[in-house]
Order: structure tokens, then C-alpha cells, then sequence
């Protein structure tokens, strides 16, 4: 289930988003980037629907997902 941005605090929001970070490890190219510059990043893709906050009711967490993942995953919606 997807969570609509403007249904989530500031802060929770930002804390989600660092917490994905952390535990992706995402490659930023040659340059690393802050943390602030990576959670702002995120947070774009987010605003721009690039990527979707969602729910996992059968794993009871949420999490950040592109959205074309989110969309193929749709059809088997057992996973999320």
C-alpha cells in the first residue's frame, strides 16, 4: 500500500528515508555524497513519484521503493 507523502510527519519522513539509506547503501557515483544531500535526493525522487513510500502489511514494515518496482510488484500482491 502506498503512503501518501502529506500523511507522514516532517521528521518521521526524514527518519524513514535515512534509515533506507542506511541499509541500501546506495552508489552515488564518483563523488559521495552527505547524508543531508543524499536524504534530500531521496526525498526528490519521492515528491517527483520516481520512488513511493509503501506499507508491507505481510512484513508489517514501510519502505522506498521505485515506483516502476512498486508497480511490477502490484501484481503480486501478496508480496506488499
Amino acid at each position: 500500500m502506498i503512503i501518501p507523502l502529506d500523511a507522514v510527519d516532517t521528521e518521521t519522513l526524514h527518519n524513514i528515508i535515512e534509515a533506507f539509506i542506511l541499509r541500501e547503501g546506495t552508489d552515488y557515483g564518483e563523488q559521495e555524497a552527505t547524508m543531508l544531500e543524499k536524504i534530500a535526493m531521496v526525498k526528490l525522487q519521492l515528491q517527483q513519484g520516481k520512488a513511493v513510500l509503501v506499507y508491507s502489511e505481510l512484513h508489517q514494515n514501510v519502505n522506498i521503493l521505485p515506483a516502476k518496482q512498486f508497480n511490477q510488484a502490484a501484481a503480486t500482491p501478496e508480496d506488499y
